[in-house]
């Protein structure tokens, strides 16, 4: 097996056995379930309180620079999104071509639906760039955007990024589903 392979296949592992089966049925009212006063989401324009917004269209993504310390509790669409735009679609974009994604201006979903639909098709693109890269390309630093670790370095930067936020995306889904004391559910 080649590295890009190995790479490729860490990740997909986590992505069939583990997280995408976790998301199936999600719906609306997890996607935008807050768990704790002040959370941040993805909200209608012109109803959030957060001191920065992020996106053009009819939802916005809440945000703050610098970040407050201690960081808000996020929602899952808050963290479907940060996956989407911030873990995959910069550097999909970056590093395999096609259209660049930016937080200001990408396109926040509205419904769990949609923002699975988005999921899917980044880390889609994802996961055929990094099998696409040759042991030269893996060994050396992106000729595109900023970051200038060799490319290996940066495929598993994504890998964890995609674990730790999953796997936080997942605990919410269990917190939502025994908010009312009731016993285990499965998702």
């Amino acid at each position: 097996m080649t590295r890009n392979e190995q790479l490729a296949d860490q990740l997909d592992w986590y992505w069939r056995k583990n997280l995408r089966p976790r998301l199936d049925g999600l719906t609306d009212e997890e996607y935008f379930w807050e768990p704790v006063p002040g959370c941040w989401s993805i909200r209608p324009r012109g109803t959030a309180s957060a001191p920065t917004l992020e996106g053009p269209g009819e939802w916005t993504m809440d945000s703050a620079s610098p970040a407050p310390e201690p960081a808000p509790v996020t929602t899952i669409a808050w963290r479907l999104a940060h996956i989407i735009v911030s873990c995959l679609g910069y550097r999909v974009g970056w590093y395999f071509g096609g259209q660049d994604v930016d937080s200001r201006t990408f396109a926040y979903a509205g419904t769990a639906d949609e923002a699975l639909e988005q999921l899917d098709e980044m880390y889609g693109r994802w996961n055929a760039g990094v099998r696409k890269l040759s042991d030269a390309d893996l060994d050396n630093p992106p000729t595109v955007g900023p970051e200038r670790y060799p490319m290996e370095n940066r495929v598993l930067h994504v890998n964890r990024e995609l674990i730790h936020h999953g796997a936080e995306i997942s605990l919410l889904r269990d917190l939502y589903r025994r908010q009312d004391g009731a016993g285990p559910h499965r998702i």
